[in-house]
C-alpha cells in the first residue's frame, strides 16, 4: 500500500494533511499517532474513501485507489463510537455487511463464529448491543470487521472510550488479533503507549505534516526533534537550555551550573559533522538522571517541589535555578525523574519531603541535543 504527496485542503483554503509520503509493507501494523488536530484520521478516512484525497495518489496493491468507492476498497473501519445497529443481536450486527454481499448463509455462519471465537464473544451473539460493556461492544465492532476478511483494517482511536484497565486489556487483545488475522492495519491514536506497543513502525504527526517514521525503538531512542523527543515517553522528556562547547576534539555541555563531558559515541557524530559551538536544547528523560551525594562540577542542583508516589517508582518534580543565557528565562527550571522505590534510602521509602535538596547528574551517552534555532536533532 502507498501513500503518495497526499494532500487534504478544505474549502480551498485549510490544508489539514501537507504531502504525506508512506509506504506501507504486507501485513504490517502501522499507527499513525499525534495530537488532536494533527491530521491523522483525516489520513485515514482518505484510505478508507470516507474523505476526498484533494492532491496525490493512494495505491493499494497496485491499484490506485482515489476514485474508488469506499465499499470497493476492501477494506474495514473500526471507529470510536462502535457505531452498532441497536435493535439487532451481536450475531446480526456481524452478519449484515455478508448478508448485503448476498453471502451464502453457511459461509456467513462460519465467518460470524469464528470472529466470534477469536474475540472471546461466542457466548453474547444472541445479545442486543445495550446488554453489553463497552469492551464487548467494541469487540462486536472489531468482529464485524474481521468477517469482512478485507486486505487492510483501518481503526480510529478504538478504545479512547473505554476507561483505563480496559484499555490495557484490549491493547492485549488486538495484539492477539494481528498475530491471528495476520492483515495490514493501520490504528490512529493520540495515545503514544497504544503507539508503541502496538505499531511495527510509528508515523508521528503535528500540524498535518510527518515529524518522523520508524520503529517504536527509533523514534524513542532517536527522535529527529524536540516535538518527537517530547511526545514519546512518559512522563515527557526534560528539556534544558544549554550550551554546546568545543574545546580543541572534545565536546562539552553546560547546563544549569554543571559541565559535562559528552560520550565518545556522540563525540563521534559531532566531530564528523564539524558541528560547531552553539546555544542548545539539550533533552534528558526522567528515568536517565541519577542521584549523587555530594555536589560536583558535573551536578545540577535543586529542591524538591512535589513527590508523586506511583507504588513501584517515585516522579519527581524538582525545581533547578537556570542561570539567565541570552533571550532565555533564568529562574527555576521544573526537572522531572522517575525514581525506582527500590532504589531510594530507607528514610525516603515513602517519598521525599518537599523542600529536600538533591544534587543528581545524568549518563553523558544518552542526551539528546537539539539545535536551539530549528529544534533539529545535531546527532
Amino acid at each position: 500500500m502507498s501513500l503518495r504527496n497526499v494532500k487534504k485542503i478544505y474549502d480551498n483554503k485549510v490544508t489539514a494533511v501537507h504531502d504525506f509520503n508512506l509506504e506501507i509493507a504486507d501485513k504490517e501494523f502501522i499507527v499513525l499517532v499525534g495530537p488532536s488536530g494533527c491530521g491523522k484520521s483525516t489520513t485515514l478516512r482518505m484510505v478508507a474513501g470516507l474523505e476526498e484525497i484533494s492532491e496525490g495518489e493512494l495505491y493499494i496493491g497496485d491499484k490506485l485507489m482515489n476514485d474508488v468507492e469506499p465499499k470497493d476498497r476492501d477494506i474495514a473501519m473500526v471507529f470510536q463510537s462502535y457505531a452498532l445497529y441497536p435493535h439487532m443481536t451481536v450475531y446480526e450486527n456481524m452478519a449484515f455487511a455478508l448478508k448485503l454481499r448476498k453471502f451464502p448463509k453457511e459461509e456467513i455462519d462460519r465467518r460470524v463464529k469464528e470472529a466470534a471465537a477469536i474475540l472471546d464473544i461466542t457466548q453474547y451473539l444472541d445479545r442486543k448491543p445495550k446488554a453489553l460493556s463497552g469492551g464487548q461492544r467494541q469487540r462486536v465492532a472489531i468482529g464485524r470487521a474481521i468477517v469482512r476478511e478485507p486486505q487492510v483494517f483501518l481503526m480510529d482511536e478504538p478504545l479512547s472510550n473505554l476507561d483505563a484497565k480496559l484499555r490495557n486489556q484490549m491493547r492485549a487483545e488486538i495484539i492477539k488479533l494481528r498475530q491471528r488475522i495476520n492483515t495490514t492495519f493501520i490504528y490512529v491514536t493520540h495515545d503514544q503507549t497504544e503507539a508503541m506497543t502496538l505499531g511495527d513502525r510509528i508515523v508521528i504527526m503535528k500540524d498535518g505534516f510527518i515529524q518522523q517514521v520508524g520503529t517504536p525503538q527509533e523514534v524513542f531512542e532517536h527522535p529527529v526533534n524536540v516535538f518527537v523527543a517530547g511526545f514519546i515517553g512518559t512522563p515527557q522528556m526534560n528539556f534544558f537550555g544549554a550550551q554546546l562547547l568545543r574545546e580543541g576534539e572534545e565536546y562539552y555541555v553546560t547546563c544549569a551550573g554543571a559541565k559535562v563531558a559528552l560520550a565518545e559515541s556522540i563525540q563521534e557524530k559531532l566531530r564528523a559533522k564539524s558541528t560547531p559551538a552553539q546555544d542548545i536544547i539539550l533533552g534528558i528523560r526522567p528515568e536517565h538522571i541519577n542521584f549523587v551525594r555530594d555536589q560536583s562540577f558535573d551536578t545540577m542542583s535543586g529542591k524538591v517541589d512535589v513527590s508523586e508516589m506511583m507504588g513501584s517508582e517515585l516522579h519527581l518534580h524538582v525545581a533547578v535555578g537556570q542561570p539567565v543565557t541570552s533571550g532565555e528565562e533564568g529562574g527555576l527550571k521544573d526537572v522531572v525523574m522517575r525514581v525506582s522505590t527500590s532504589d531510594l534510602p530507607d528514610a525516603y521509602h515513602g517519598g521525599i519531603p518537599h523542600g529536600t535538596q538533591l544534587h543528581f547528574t545524568f549518563p553523558s551517552s544518552l542526551v539528546h541535543l537539539f539545535s536551539k534555532e530549528t529544534e533539529k536533532n545535531l546527532i
